[in-house]
């Protein structure tokens, strides 16, 4: 089972996933936890690239390295993981590029998008996304005293279009299921728990 997270930074998702693994290795599942982008040697050196914030990358080298660590991660790491029946959580996946690449940088059409997305997965989809919707006001509060990297730097009008796009997809993707990141934390672990112990029966 490949269970993902979406979400604009500071909206809780690695808060939700450790909670998921630990209560999905009590009732006896194998989890194994992937960052996007990382997870594997290759990826991790193009991660670094990509959140330097002292180098300038063009929009649609940005969108090609972030597809090309997806890419590795998916053939290296997940792919095997599936076929052994581990349950498989990724910490963002392809709708993160056509939020952040598409919507946010507007590199190139969305459905040119779509096709890089379905190269980069090896055609794989997820079997649940949770979008931990947070609006991009709430969001610049909660990591106003973090460090930023390069993506994080990418100014106000830039997330709210990545916010647009997440809104997008989660009303055009059956897969997606909303939850409000401003609620309390086990709020939202309690509803993201229900919905993943029911994709596993």
């Amino acid at each position: 089972m490949l269970i993902t997270f979406e979400g604009i930074d500071g909206s809780g998702k690695s808060t939700q996933i450790s909670l998921l693994k630990e209560e999905l290795n009590k009732k006896g599942h194998r989890v194994e936890v992937f960052r996007e982008p990382g997870g594997t040697d290759v990826s991790e050196m193009i991660r670094g690239m990509l959140l330097n914030p002292e180098i300038d990358i063009d929009p649609i080298t940005e969108l090609l390295l972030f597809s090309s660590a997806r890419s590795q991660l998916v053939a290296e790491k997940v792919l095997p993981l599936l076929k052994e029946n581990v349950v498989v959580i990724l910490d963002r996946f392809y709708d993160s590029t056509t939020a952040y690449q598409g919507y946010g940088r507007r590199s190139i059409p969305i459905d040119q998008i779509d096709q890089i997305n379905a190269t980069a997965t090896h055609g794989l989809k997820p079997d649940i996304t949770f979008y931990l919707r947070l609006t991009p006001e709430t969001a610049a509060e909660r990591t106003k005293n973090f460090e930023k990297d390069r993506m994080e730097q990418s100014g106000d009008s830039f997330f709210k279009r990545v916010y647009d796009g997440f809104e997008s997809l989660s009303k055009s993707e059956p897969r997606f299921k909303t939850i409000d990141a401003e609620q309390d934390i086990e709020a939202i672990h309690a509803q993201i728990l229900k919905a993943t112990l029911s994709k596993l029966k």
